[in-house]
């Protein structure tokens, strides 16, 4: 219990100090808005804000988050995801929200509102928190940790996550690395939950940044590298997703796309969960791309929604017209 307020207190803290840097700084950092809340807590996706920005980098031991280089999207980036998002099919019930950004750019555009259920995304969050730790102690990854990590992201095995989850403290370790990645609006699941972690599709992509830009990444080359030769490698039949917005011609292994996916059926609806996260290649530039969705009847409804909003959001940067 005690535990459960002090995550919701570092929350309250972090949002009164997005806002508040809102106020003094010229850009926004983040997706902050937020909805009208509807079924079961959750906030009614619309046209969203700005793709966060990433961290600064620690030498080791405690760090504080600091912006470097807020990530703002381009003008009307937002309205002509929210124009594009508009012509992809949603079912009756259904919710889904999308985050991209160029990193060599700088452009980005999110579309929604809320916090969704992670399902198995949530284990790239996992390993990257575990190899931050690592450094923070100058270690390597044990084998039986490398072993854990490769299951849990090529192959989403859940025995995998929930071991490295015990490993990284739960909850409460995932939470203290996300403060130090810039997540402002994550949060870990309870107790051996790791699949109802709470996140938002800005946040995501906050997180892949960590991951595959260097600049003002906490994490060290060779912690990168790792996660993402990992995602380069999912298992036949879980390359969906985000993969949908990449190039054909590139090719289906990691010269095109890296990713995780992450898929859950509701006991208390029967409807599904059903998200996609990473990078991918298309026109000659990468994307960083992040899409949650849930309330689909069906895996492959739900499927068939994150695809259809990867390729949205991506033509948006791509092109100048949705």
């Amino acid at each position: 219990m005690a535990s459960s307020r002090a995550r919701r207190a570092r929350r309250t803290r972090r949002r009164r100090a997005r806002v508040w840097s809102a106020l003094i700084a010229f850009a926004v950092v983040g997706a902050t808005a937020t909805g009208a809340v509807y079924w079961q807590g959750h906030a009614r996706p619309g046209a969203g804000g700005a793709v966060s920005s990433s961290a600064s980098a620690p030498s080791g031991g405690e760090a504080s988050v600091e912006t470097v280089e807020p990530v703002e999207p381009g003008v009307d980036g937002d309205a002509r995801l929210a124009a594009a998002m508009a012509s992809v099919p949603v079912a009756d019930g259904a919710e889904v929200s999308v985050a991209v950004l160029d990193p060599d750019s700088g452009e980005g555009a999110s579309y929604g509102t809320g916090a969704f259920d992670t399902a198995s995304i949530v284990k790239v969050d996992i390993l990257a928190a575990l190899l931050l730790q690592a450094q923070d102690v100058g270690r390597s990854l044990t084998a039986s940790e490398k072993s854990y990590a490769t299951t849990m992201i090529e192959n989403s095995d859940n025995d995998s996550a929930s071991a490295l989850w015990r490993a990284i403290g739960t909850a409460e370790g995932l939470d203290a690395a996300n403060e130090r990645f810039g997540l402002t609006d994550t949060e870990g699941g309870q107790g051996p939950l790791w699949g109802l972690t709470q996140t938002t599709a800005a946040d995501q992509v906050t997180l892949l940044r960590q991951v595959f830009v260097a600049d003002g990444s906490v994490l060290s080359e060779g912690s990168r590298a790792y996660v993402r030769g990992l995602m380069e490698h999912i298992a036949d039949g879980q390359g969906w997703g985000v993969s949908a917005a990449a190039d054909a011609a590139a090719g289906t292994d990691g010269s095109a796309w890296a990713l995780k996916n992450g898929w859950l059926r509701r006991s208390t609806t029967g409807l599904w969960v059903v998200n996609s996260v990473g990078r991918v290649a298309s026109g000659g530039r990468g994307y960083l791309l992040a899409v949650v969705s849930r309330g689909s009847g069906t895996q492959a409804e739900g499927i068939s929604l994150t695809e259809a909003a990867a390729r949205a959001a991506v033509s948006v940067l791509a092109d100048d017209t949705p």
